[in-house]
């Protein structure tokens, strides 16, 4: 019993209690535990309180010389989270990818058209020197001038950097040395990351002024392939909405409407024609809603698939990052090149990509969630329309539930814990104040109750955690694909839990004109076959090809 009360009641400490318990003479008494017990929800007898006072005295001056030692974002707990379930196997080979960039595709007469082309499109156009990629590179900044104060939807425009990538990349393609799709398209990320040379704000008043003289490993893979940077976008402060420290970021389909977030200024950009494409990142949500809202395609790939290095820290066991884009295809191309093992990121793996551009449908294992596309939600029509277009293209569809015999919602304290761990310095030194939104369900609180979470809970929810990654592979291992609502039942924490991937597109617009979304999951490290069967969804719907009028 007594090591239980150290263990329990040292986690207070460490969440700040002990501040609230020690008298003005510096000395505890058993009433402050007490108060203490009601929160954890333990009764001690008052022998165990009295055996741990002094104890507790001790823990105090450990917590203290941990919060003197000085830990930057960047820095992780030693300790890596892996999603794959137990005897989890997969194949390891990987095949060669034909990408079937077209041949055939013209230059517009009125070249603001292009900043509305896929990928693809534009990879024709610049691999057959229809036009340069510093031609385009000018095309897409000026729209970022133009458009980007309407939006708000821009930190920095990285122009200097840019116009030095596009020339080089034209210099290639001169000389022969043709990289792939993404040689010379113009891209912009979400300033979460860091790129030598520019600030790196996070989106928040006590970062704004911040620069981290190092670039992430994704951009420098991106810019390997030939990628040029054009913008750092923005993203709800600290990755949570589409609030930053100098407004809030627009849905290009609606002005007076924000653009969700937090990968907000990516997912608004692409939408508006500002970038070829963008890159995001989700914790919970934070790709598949802004796209959604916005009316683009967005991928949250395997957790484990993509680099971290380099960009800021919220949950160490659930960040991801991934493309945004027009269309599926646009996202399979960003994604093999983003993709794969780095050994600044210990959570990085290396599996195969077999992505393939035509797959017969009728062929798949296919389930969908039946229960939650009967609910009654908005978007409900649209989600119906897919799926009878989708069983048109050939698809059999065998209906499946959710697992519900854990606690889902609860699993949220993993996150706020990870997160309250990530922005101790900002809490404790009360900077968190200089944020902007400052409402009871905005990160200050929220970062302040997670230091109430008890590490055994912690724990504990981890483990619980462990027991839904058995479970949701129970569910999705006899399927390559579950189809669902973007927002239906828990599935969007669930999956952001379990590590699994998860295409959302767009699939219509309801009757205030605004874009709605269908979801596509896959199996871990399965992104090929969800951006497969959403390319065919696309390839015979009109939806990725509708543009916002204001910004066309």
């Amino acid at each position: 019993m007594k090591n239980r009360a150290i263990l329990f009641l040292a986690f207070i400490f460490v969440m700040g209690l002990v501040n609230s318990c020690v008298e003005k003479n510096g000395e505890l008494n058993e009433n402050h535990i007490k108060s203490a017990e009601k929160i954890i929800g333990i009764d001690f007898t008052d022998s165990e309180r009295d055996s741990l006072i002094d104890e507790l005295a001790i823990v105090k001056e450990e917590l203290n010389a941990i919060r003197e030692t000085k830990v930057s974002n960047s820095i992780s707990p030693k300790l890596i989270f892996d999603p794959r379930p137990i005897n989890f196997e997969i194949n390891t080979v990987q095949e060669n990818i034909n990408w079937e960039i077209p041949e055939d595709v013209i230059l517009p007469e009125n070249k603001e058209e292009l900043a509305f082309y896929s990928i693809s499109e534009l990879a024709c156009l610049i691999k057959n020197k229809k036009i340069s990629s510093t031609e385009l590179t000018n095309l897409y900044i000026n729209r970022l001038k133009r458009f980007g104060d309407t939006l708000e939807c821009v930190i920095s425009i990285t122009e200097e950097l840019a116009l030095k990538q596009a020339q080089k990349a034209d210099a290639e393609i001169a000389k022969g040395n043709y990289k792939g799709p993404l040689h010379g398209i113009p891209y912009g990320v979400k300033d979460l990351l860091a790129v030598e040379g520019y600030k790196t704000t996070w989106g928040a008043v006590p970062y704004k002024d911040q620069n981290i003289e190092y670039t992430a490993r994704i951009v420098k893979k991106l810019e390997d392939a030939g990628a040029v940077l054009i913008a750092k976008l923005t993203l709800g402060a600290l990755a949570m909405g589409d609030v930053w420290y100098d407004g809030v970021t627009k849905n290009p389909w609606d002005l007076t409407q924000g653009s969700s977030g937090s990968s907000a200024g990516s997912s608004s950009a692409t939408s508006a024609g500002l970038v070829a494409f963008a890159i995001g990142t989700e914790t919970w949500g934070s790709i598949v809603s802004p796209a959604t809202r916005c009316g683009v395609t967005g991928l949250r790939p395997t957790f484990g698939r993509v680099s971290r290095d380099g960009a800021m820290a919220l949950s160490w066991t659930m960040d991801k990052i991934g493309p945004i884009c027009r269309n599926a295809f646009d996202c399979a191309m960003v994604f093999d090149v983003i993709r794969g093992k780095d050994k600044s990121d210990q959570s990085t793996v290396d599996f195969p990509f077999n992505y393939k551009n035509e797959l017969d449908l009728s062929t798949l294992k296919v389930a969908y969630l039946k229960d939650l596309f009967e609910e009654d939600y908005p978007g409900h029509e649209n989600d119906k329309k897919a799926l009878e277009l989708l069983a048109e293209l050939g698809v059999n569809f065998t209906e499946v539930k959710l697992p519900d015999n854990l606690p889902i919602m609860p699993l949220s304290i993993i996150l706020e814990a990870e997160a309250g761990a990530a922005f101790d310095e900002l809490t404790r030194s009360n900077k968190d104040d200089e944020l902007v939104q400052q409402h009871k369900y905005a990160w200050p609180n929220t970062f302040r109750k997670s230091r109430f979470i008890p590490a055994v809970e912690y724990i504990q929810a981890s483990r619980i955690r462990t027991l839904l990654i058995e479970e949701f592979h129970k569910l999705i291992k006899d399927y390559d694909v579950i189809v669902c609502p973007s927002f239906g039942g828990d599935q969007l924490l669930m999956t952001n839990l379990t590590g699994h991937p998860c295409l959302v597109v767009p699939n219509g617009f309801d009757k205030e004109n605004h874009p709605t979304s269908i979801s596509f999951i896959g199996n871990l490290y399965d992104e090929a076959t969800i951006l497969s069967i959403a390319k065919a969804y696309q390839d015979n719907s009109e939806f990725d090809d509708v543009h916002p009028e204001f910004f066309n």
